[in-house]
């Protein structure tokens, strides 16, 4: 196991499923985990299942809910009047839909969970990931990214036309390795390291609404063709905390192994104009 004490974490998405497993994993390692969960009662129920099964007293949580760019204003706010360093932010909350939603900040639904609000979030951060560097960011991405094959909807990106759950969740990680490919040129010679992973078909219930039939279909094989949550996480901690990737970045990884991702994701100019509209939507550009 590697020692990670005296390192503190941001896990988003704890409180279950891989995000839980890898923050549970972490923890054992000894680092400060800052658990960001939307439900409080949730998050403390698993904050007080890895005390309990780490011995780690040092885990705390932190609310905010990603459908809204304000709660993630807020919540790296209160991270910034609580501590005064980050040297692994992991990106792994997401989130699947049933029903095409557009958020309070006019983006689409599946698009702000799992791209916009780690972007903001990032952003936000990113003072304190400079000042404890070397220190990493992870971002969990998905191989359902080859679906949106067509790249970046540039110009429909609230999906009015062709929306269904599976193609908006593909489009949103796809934004999740272009945000890495561009993190990456953007954060060389500062000692911070931006990495992205396929945690693979997880034995979790995510998504099986959102699939629809698919997601039925999913639910019934997942106990055969499924990996554990623990099996699904054990990269995302790998990344964050092994010695064997310090210094690297701008790489995709699939069970601890560099993984191809889609020929559109490599787009450079397309990568760069991703970042540019995030900062225009999340209000951090200039």
């Amino acid at each position: 196991m590697t020692d990670m004490r005296g390192k503190r974490v941001l896990v988003t998405g704890a409180s279950s499923g891989i995000g839980f497993e890898a923050a549970r994993d972490l923890a054992r390692m000894g680092a400060d985990v800052v658990m960001l969960v939307r439900n409080e009662e949730r998050g403390e129920a698993a904050r007080s299942r890895i005390a309990t099964q780490t011995g780690s007293t040092r885990t705390e949580l932190l609310l905010s809910d990603f459908a809204d760019l304000e709660s993630v204003c807020s919540a790296a706010a209160e991270y910034v009047r609580r501590y005064d360093r980050l040297d692994v932010l992991l990106a792994n909350a997401g989130a699947i839909h049933a029903h095409r939603q557009i958020t309070g900040h006019g983006n689409e639904l599946t698009f702000q969970v799992n791209h916009l609000a780690h972007f903001l979030l990032c952003s936000l951060l990113e003072p304190f990931l400079l000042a404890s560097a070397p220190s990493r960011v992870v971002t969990v991405s998905s191989d359902s990214h080859w679906a949106a094959w067509r790249g970046m909807r540039f110009g429909d990106l609230t999906y009015e036309r062709g929306w269904n759950p599976f193609a908006a969740y593909a489009h949103s990680k796809l934004a999740n390795i272009m945000f890495c490919y561009e993190h990456t040129r953007r954060l060389e010679g500062t000692g911070v390291t931006s990495t992205v992973a396929h945690p693979g078909l997880v034995r979790t219930r995510f998504g099986h609404e959102g699939y629809g039939r698919f997601g039925t279909l999913i639910e019934l094989l997942s106990p055969v063709i499924a990996a554990t949550p623990k099996q699904g996480a054990d990269t995302l901690v790998w990344l964050a905390s092994s010695s064997e990737v310090e210094g690297e970045s701008g790489t995709y990884f699939f069970r601890r192994r560099s993984h191809r991702s889609s020929p559109v994701s490599h787009r450079v100019d397309a990568q760069r104009r991703l970042w540019e509209i995030s900062e225009t939507l999340t209000g951090t550009g200039g």
